[in-house]
């Protein structure tokens, strides 16, 4: 009984306490507060990335509603409002007490903050719902991806190139599969260390899903964690972390690829593609050099060559090493370091190669076919691998773009615009392909909009190229020297001495488009002979134009595929000569009226 009498007094107190937390409005004030902040924490996640602020502010913003809300409790316990503003609770008489008006105005405050928290969860389910209509592409019946670079969590961190190269890979595995659209690395990779939403970015690409993860890389051992998201909604559809050797990283991504398809309910037409499985040592070197040869300097193109070359060493069946190396060749002579001759017959022996080792890697197809375009002048060899190149992987980004010059350089500058202008409604940040659309536009006169283009590249990649050069000489055929000086002076390079020279002579100013001339035949003749012929011919000067055409056939420069869009030429079209020479490097209207190229972009 005294047990009973104990327990009931104890219930009693408990109810009191209750009800005096109840009068003092401090039940209310909980639930306002816990309302408000949820709401806040929300807003913060939401707005922090958007505007780009550090990643501890939603931390520090649910830390701060965490420590406030006892403050808060506390606050309303010892704290009233009265007519003659706060006063503590005890010095308040009951009759004079206001907390029953007060709870009053508290329930109306957490009605209205609830119903503002309601509106911003719908609005925040649905507001991905213009990026998904976009990025869905159902239109043409393919689901649509981006793999964003892994994170690096690995403690040292020069292991990025391993974390770079597992997305890469594994964005090149899913881009095997012909029922998904990939978005290029270039594109997906532009997003790298940004503190940008997943609904954004999958806007920007134009894509429904997003693929993410981190790699965490010490000695033999490897972490990897993989995540699929839906960009319509944010969520996660799937997520999983692997705990395996270096040993085991192609099964690795072979499962990650085969959870991907699975979870975006795509039914394969034919087999999974699956990756190449070779030594772990190589498979690292390679990504180190691959890493390397990205960085766009003559420096790295002699440590990617070293690194690939170890990398062969250890395992001379990596196809994808061989056709690396290849593609290093082509960059070294494309720098000067090394006479073109010897780079296109180094790039040639390593990627046939390659395709020996796999007849169907595409980019390898894609790579001879620039070869037989750009060194050995063989327009209908160029064809045959660029159409087995698009069989095999028919909207890869870096085929596409590479296709749509062969295109033009064969004469057919609408079909190689509109294979641009598909290559940037499918990969809308990739600086290279509006480059490239950019180029055509201005073969076909369009100069407004090959300006437009060119700075769309200039913001996406600051200093990409020839973009800057490209304005200048767009601002030339427009009638504005003056702009296009402008524009060339912000250009670096021998690009600037070429630019300098036609917009000196554009304003009147001989003695220095001389010199300007002078100092680039001087210090370029070999590698931009093709180059000092338009410069000639924009000048005017038709017999010393020709003159370095004959130059440029003499030492195998590239840019003489792409004579026939080259609006610097327009001088000299006419003159007899123009057509001769044309045969002569077979690329007269009739010698390329036989050649057909068939590429037919997805519906």
């Amino acid at each position: 009984m005294l047990a009973f009498n104990a327990w009931t007094g104890r219930l009693r107190t408990v109810r009191d306490l209750y009800s005096e937390l109840k009068r003092r409005n401090v039940v209310r004030v909980g639930i306002a507060y816990a309302v408000a902040g949820g709401l806040m924490i929300e807003l913060a996640d939401t707005i922090a990335g958007r505007l780009g602020m550090p990643d501890w502010v939603p931390t520090f913003i649910i830390v701060a509603v965490l420590i406030g809300l006892p403050i808060a409790l506390v606050f309303s316990w010892s704290y009233e409002l009265t007519p003659q503003g706060l006063k503590k609770t005890h010095e308040v008489d009951a009759d004079a007490s206001m907390t029953h008006s007060t709870g009053r105005r508290l329930d109306f405050a957490i009605i209205g903050m609830l119903v503002l928290a309601l509106g911003y969860f719908v609005w925040d389910k649905f507001r991905a719902e213009p990026a998904l209509e976009n990025g869905e592409a159902e239109s043409d019946g393919l689901r649509s991806i981006a793999v964003l670079p892994f994170v690096n969590m690995s403690p040292d961190p020069e292991q990025e190139y391993f974390s770079d190269g597992i997305s890469e890979e594994l964005l090149h595995l899913l881009a095997k599969i012909p029922e998904l659209r990939v978005t290029s690395r270039s594109s997906a990779f532009s997003f790298k260390g940004k503190n940008i939403d997943i609904p954004t970015i999958a806007a920007r690409l134009n894509v429904a899903y997003v693929l993410e993860g981190s790699v965490r890389k010490v000695g033999n051992q490897l972490r990897i964690t993989a995540q699929l998201i839906e960009a319509r909604s944010d969520t996660h559809l799937w997520s999983e972390t692997y705990e395996r050797t270096l040993d085991d990283i192609f099964a690795t991504q072979d499962e990650i690829a085969a959870r991907v398809v699975e979870q975006l309910k795509i039914t394969l037409l034919g087999d999974a593609p699956t990756v190449q499985a070779v030594d772990p040592q190589a498979y690292a070197l390679y990504l180190q050099g691959r890493h390397l040869h990205r960085k766009r300097t003559a420096a790295a193109f002699e440590r990617a060559q070293v690194l690939l070359e170890q990398a062969l060493a250890v395992d001379p069946g990596y196809a994808a090493a061989w056709d690396e190396l290849g593609s290093v060749y082509v960059s070294q002579l494309q720098v000067g370091r090394r006479p073109v001759d010897e780079g296109f017959t180094l790039a040639r022996e390593a990627t046939d190669k390659a395709l020996a080792l796999d007849p169907g890697y595409a980019l390898a197809h894609a790579n001879l076919g620039r070869i037989a375009m750009l060194f050995d002048n063989d327009l209908a060899a160029a064809v045959q691998h660029f159409e087995r190149a698009l069989q095999l992987e028919t909207v890869n980004p870096d085929i596409v773009r590479r296709a749509a010059k062969l295109l033009a350089s064969i004469g057919r500058l609408k079909e190689a615009i509109a294979l641009a202008e598909f290559g940037v409604a499918n990969d809308p940040v990739d600086a290279a392909i509006h480059s490239n659309l950019a180029w055509f536009y201005s073969s076909a006169d369009r100069w407004d909009e090959a300006i437009t283009t060119y700075n769309t590249t200039l913001k996406l990649s600051p200093g990409y190229g020839i973009a800057q050069y490209a304005i200048g000489v767009a601002l030339l055929f427009k009638g504005e020297p003056q702009a296009a000086l402008e524009a060339m002076q912000q250009v670096a390079s021998h690009w600037r001495l070429m630019g300098l020279s036609m917009v000196y002579h554009a304003l009147g100013r001989a003695a220095e488009s001389d010199a300007a001339l002078a100092e680039l035949i001087e210090q370029h003749e070999r590698n931009a002979a093709y180059n000092i012929a338009y410069i000639f011919a924009y000048r005017g000067e038709s017999d010393r134009a020709f003159e370095w055409l004959d130059k440029a056939v003499e030492y195998k420069d590239p840019g003489l595929s792409y004579i026939l869009y080259e609006p610097l030429f327009a001088n000299i079209r006419d003159d007899p000569r123009w057509l001769p020479f044309l045969k002569s490097i077979g690329k007269s209207p009739e010698q390329l009226a036989t050649i057909e190229f068939n590429v037919t972009l997805p519906e």
